[in-house]
């Protein structure tokens, strides 16, 4: 009788492990199918929304790289740029006035999906470029990089590579900065050749920012002081360069801007959670439209997306630990 009450209660054990096993797989089933509908079906909109929010951050790059090759995530992040063939930045139209005015305008932006903050710079030579102290080794808050300056105010700058000295990638250190920095007139980093065109956003010695694509030999023709590597351009000349969204989706975000007289734009976009995801590459540039931006860039986004203002921080990061390390950051010289 023992044996056989032994028995049932395997029995029941074995079936309750199967009916598990057969919910999880109807799960995993269920996921794989919906996962090929978005990035293979005929949802485009949803393809590009996906794709561009998970390649806007280097930790969930993953979400698209497990389903598409580099040429199909590349082809879908282009499809919302306009032709940018002949859109040669006129610097010479950048008429500086304000170098004596020192004052900051600030703006809150509130939008159906995400919260925003502007201030606007009116001399522009007080925008610089700072960095880790511990640079190739650990990277530093937006807020410490902004304190070591005794800055005004500070947003998180260029791109860079979450990897340890060791070279192990992930490490969460951001303390290598992507491509090269420029700080005062000198190259602090360099991680490309001379010659290597990439996208950044720069300041010459007389404050007028310069972006889009450029070489190191090009920015030092360009008598360029400061320069991190980040884009994509958002408005070049007085042009928006995106239609629809912009093709990168939607998330937390950063960039800065230029007015014709020279004003220096640093916004700051909030984002990532459930009733608030955040941006398109549209929606900054239709806000650097709105405060008179003649040319604008995208900056790093993300968890990295901080602003620093009057000793606080005073957007809401999305990184879970609160500000998360970076390798550069675009202070603003008290």
């Amino acid at each position: 009788m023992k044996n056989n009450l032994n028995l049932g209660k395997k029995k029941n054990k074995i079936s309750k492990i199967l009916i598990i096993v057969i919910i999880i797989l109807q799960i995993l089933t269920a996921s794989y199918i919906s996962c090929m509908l978005v990035f293979y079906g005929p949802f485009p909109i949803v393809r590009e929304m996906i794709v561009g929010t998970a390649m806007s951050s280097y930790k969930h790059q993953y979400i698209a790289k497990m389903f598409l090759n580099d040429s199909q995530i590349s082809q879908i992040l282009g499809a919302g740029v306009i032709s940018m063939e002949n859109a040669v930045q006129k610097i010479s139209d950048i008429d500086i006035n304000n170098y004596n005015d020192n004052n900051i305008e600030r703006y809150d932006i509130n939008g159906s999906k995400f919260k925003g903050y502007l201030l606007i710079i009116k001399n522009p030579l007080r925008v610089k470029v700072g960095y880790s102290n511990q640079l190739t080794n650990q990277g530093e808050r937006t807020s410490d990089i902004a304190k070591d300056h005794n800055a005004i105010a500070a947003i998180n700058g260029g791109g860079f590579q979450d990897k340890s000295s060791s070279g192990n990638l992930w490490a969460g250190t951001g303390a290598y900065p992507d491509g090269f920095v420029f700080s005062r007139g000198r190259i602090i980093y360099q991680g490309i050749s001379d010659t290597k065109s990439v996208d950044v956003v720069a300041l010459d010695s007389k404050g007028k920012m310069i972006i889009g694509s450029h070489s190191i030999n090009d920015l030092k023709k360009l008598k360029v002081t400061e320069a991190v590597n980040f884009g994509p351009p958002l408005i070049i000349n007085g042009r928006a360069i995106f239609k629809g969204d912009g093709g990168q989706g939607i998330t937390a975000r950063t960039a800065i801007g230029q007015r014709k007289d020279g004003a220096i734009l640093l916004l700051v976009v909030d984002g990532r959670r459930i009733n608030m995801p955040g941006a398109t590459l549209h929606d900054l540039q239709k806000i650097m439209l709105d405060y008179k931006a003649f040319n604008a860039s995208n900056l790093d986004g993300g968890s990295s997306s901080t602003m620093y203002f009057k000793g606080n921080v005073i957007n809401d990061p999305c990184n879970p630990l609160g500000e998360r390390t970076i390798a550069t950051a675009l202070y603003v010289e008290s």
